[in-house]
């Protein structure tokens, strides 16, 4: 049964736990720069970091149940809980791109001077700063994981990152005199966020509905098990994602009069093969006499 190593939990657990102080830390300066200058823009952000909080607390849930072992009941595992998590964070981010475009829609209809600027623009750079530095070691984890959660979860970090920079150039230009820039950006970041939560949705489906891994990586896994000397051929290789595991399956085309052990020994020399290439893929070995492939 499928478990995670160990070293991929840490670093799980590790980037979970680092999206959910970020969102929090976020979230107080947000608010209280917000609160101070009346802020659209800054609006968006905090809500944005409110719902990032949800999901970041979600991710961290789904995740912590991904990781279980697998048991009588789910043999492959509980990998698709992070799949889960990230279309929910999907819906999250979805509607704060709804209440940001609310806000800012209500503010270019009625504007009015912002306050504390400054305070503002120091906050936003301070969220610049500890977004870049969790969009670092998420993507480190994604590179030794490829965990589904931690992807969606980057994904609409990339986008706070936008989103921040959005609302701090709002910021310097309303500061100038251009009024309307706050509400403008506002528009222009919330059309970012929906694009985002569908991005995130789309991913999620193709997970939960075993959608194959890209047409390189199973030619290649065909290629290798074909290398094995011996081995005549390969068909109908299936692939599916779960969690941080890959799940293959494939049938061995052998020469029929081999011996049950010599046939044995090749499937599990072509799943070795392709385990090597790719350690998180759990594979699965048929062997068909060639003789009931031609008649097939």
């Amino acid at each position: 049964m499928p478990t995670a190593p160990a070293g991929h939990a840490r670093l799980l657990r590790l980037a979970t736990r680092a999206s959910l102080a970020v969102a929090i830390t976020l979230v107080l300066a947000k608010g209280v720069a917000w609160a101070m200058s009346g802020s659209v823009s800054l609006l968006a952000g905090l809500t944005d970091s409110l719902l990032d909080s949800v999901a970041s607390l979600l991710n961290l849930l789904a995740v912590r149940y991904a990781l279980k072992p697998a048991d009588d009941d789910h043999r492959y595992g509980h990998g698709k809980a992070e799949a889960l998590a990230g279309l929910a964070q999907s819906l999250f981010i979805g509607v704060s791109a709804v209440l940001v475009a609310t806000q800012a829609y209500e503010r270019l209809k009625n504007p009015h001077p912002l306050e504390a600027e400054a305070l503002g623009i120091g906050v936003m750079l301070f969220s610049l700063v500890l977004t870049t530095a969790l969009l670092m070691v998420q993507r480190h984890v994604i590179r030794a994981t490829g965990s589904t959660a931690i992807r969606a979860d980057a994904l609409h970090y990339r986008s706070d990152l936008l989103l921040n920079g959005g609302i701090l150039v709002a910021l310097v230009l309303t500061g100038l005199g251009w009024q309307q820039a706050d509400s403008l950006f506002g528009l222009g970041i919330a059309a970012y966020i929906l694009w985002s939560a569908i991005s995130i949705a789309r991913e999620s489906v193709s997970v939960l509905m075993d959608e194959e891994l890209s047409t390189d990586i199973t030619d290649d896994m065909h290629r290798l098990a074909c290398s094995i000397p011996g081995v005549l051929g390969a068909h109908d290789l299936r692939t599916r994602v779960s969690g941080s595991h890959w799940y293959v399956q494939l049938h061995l085309e052998l020469p029929g009069e081999l011996p049950l052990s010599h046939a044995h020994a090749l499937c599990e020399q072509a799943a070795a093969a392709i385990t090597a290439h790719y350690p998180k893929a759990e594979v699965l070995v048929h062997a068909d006499p060639t003789e009931v492939v031609r008649h097939a």
